[in-house]
C-alpha cells in the first residue's frame, strides 16, 4: 500500500510539472505574440518588431507581471500616438493567451 501511495504521489508531481511547463510556454508565447502585435501598432517591422517583442520577454524573465507589461505597452503606445487603452491591451492579452494556448496544445498533441 505504501508503494501505491508513492507511485500516486510521483504521478501527481509529474502532472503538476507538465502542467506548469505548458502554462509557462503558453505565457511566453502569448507575450511574444503580444509584443509583435504592439510592435506593429507602433509601426515596427521585421527585426525591429522582433527586438520589441523580445523586450517583453526580457521583462517577463525579470519577474514582470501582466500589469507591468500592460503599463509598458500603454506607455509605448502613448509615445507613438497609438490610441489603445489599457483595457483594450488587457483584452488583446486574453485573446492572444487563448491563441497561444491552442498553439501549444496543438504542438503537444501532434
Amino acid at each position: 500500500m505504501n508503494d501505491g501511495f508513492k507511485e500516486r504521489e510521483r504521478s501527481m508531481e509529474a502532472k503538476w510539472a507538465h502542467d506548469e511547463n505548458l502554462r509557462f510556454r503558453a505565457a511566453t508565447r502569448r507575450n511574444k505574440l503580444l509584443g509583435l502585435w504592439a510592435a506593429e501598432a507602433i509601426g515596427l517591422e521585421g527585426a525591429a518588431a522582433d527586438r520589441y517583442a523580445n523586450t517583453l520577454l526580457d521583462l517577463e524573465v525579470r519577474g514582470a507581471q501582466d500589469e507591468d507589461l500592460v503599463q509598458k505597452i500603454h506607455e509605448d503606445f502613448a509615445s507613438h500616438k497609438a490610441a489603445y487603452s489599457q483595457h483594450y491591451i488587457r483584452r488583446k492579452m486574453d485573446e492572444l493567451a487563448a491563441i497561444a494556448t491552442a498553439q501549444i496544445m496543438g504542438e503537444t498533441t501532434a
